[in-house]
Order: structure tokens, then sequence, then C-alpha cells
């Protein structure tokens, strides 16, 4: 079994003083949405074992501040930092699940990054689970929502379309709407 974790980066800047779209940071409500979910995420395990991360500020610093957020109730992952996380579309994000994990093929991992390809890639894994969330979902992945999956696999390379199972989708504003 594998559980895998897409986390999109929480609500940012309009701009960056770059005017690069990579160097874009969290605003007031991204930091606090994302200390939300790391809060959401340690209460809930189990927990990922290695974390990647696209090489995006916000997604850094989204990640940075969630596990600020978990540090202290949960075990420190392996994390990486991937440039091909930042737009990647969902058979990029599918072949860095099948490749960047293999030396550690670790349980559970998560990954950090962006629409629209985080949107769509949760939408083409789920074959089961949870309906609810799954009509949430189809909606938005939107900024700090985290959807979880489980696939029945022995490792990271038989993760495919259509064969995850929606254990959860939770964003900030769902946890505050309760």
């Amino acid at each position: 079994m594998r559980r895998l974790m897409l986390l999109r980066h929480a609500k940012t800047a309009t701009d960056a003083p770059s005017g690069r779209d990579r160097d874009r940071r969290l605003d007031d409500r991204g930091h606090k949405d994302a200390a939300e979910i790391g809060d959401w995420i340690a209460a809930h395990p189990p927990f990922p074992q290695t974390v990647l991360v696209s090489h995006a500020v916000r997604a850094r610093q989204t990640w940075d501040t969630a596990w600020e957020a978990m540090k202290d109730r949960v075990a420190a992952p392996q994390v990486e930092i991937l440039p091909e996380l930042y737009g990647a579309d969902p058979a990029q994000i599918l072949e860095t699940l099948r490749t960047a994990t293999i030396p550690a093929n670790p349980r559970r991992l998560m990954l950090v990054g962006h629409n629209p390809g985080m949107h769509e890639v949760a939408l083409m894994l789920i074959g089961s689970g949870d309906r609810a969330g799954a009509k949430a979902l189809a909606h938005n992945l939107p900024t700090a929502g985290l959807a979880i999956f489980d696939f029945d696999v022995k490792d990271w390379g038989h993760v495919a379309y259509r064969r995850g199972k929606l254990v959860l989708f939770v964003s900030p504003k769902l946890l505050r709407l309760g």
C-alpha cells in the first residue's frame, strides 16, 4: 500500500518584486492556511516519509510553514526540492512519482506543487473512495488544499490513473466550515 498526499501551495501575493512567477511569496492568509493544514496533518496520521516540493518560492514557503506547525509531533521526512514540479502537467507529475521516489520507495509521499497540474492529476488518479470529497475536488484544488490517496501497489512505479482511492480531500476553508 502507498499513500500519496497532494498539497497545493497556499495563497500568494499577485506579483513578485523580481517579476518572475516562481518568485511569488505567500501572503498573510497563505501563511495562516499553510500553518493550519500543517496542524491538521500532524493531528491525522499517517505522516509523509518523503516530501517532494516544487522549487517555486511559494511551494517551499508552504512546506516550511506547514512543517513548522507539525514538527514537534511528526518525525522529520526526507525533503527534496524538484524544479520539474513547477508548472508540471499530470503526466510529468505521475512520472515524478514513479521515478523520483524509487531509491527510497517510501510508503507515504507528499507532493507540494501547483495548479492546474495538481488539480488535474488529482482528478485523474481518482478510481474510488470518498464520493463527497471527489465531488468537492471536482470544482478545484484550492490553495493549501490537500488530497489524500491510497494505492494498492508495492511501489510507486505501479501508480496509475484511475487506480487511487481518494481517502480525503480537505482545505483550510473546509476546516473552518467544520
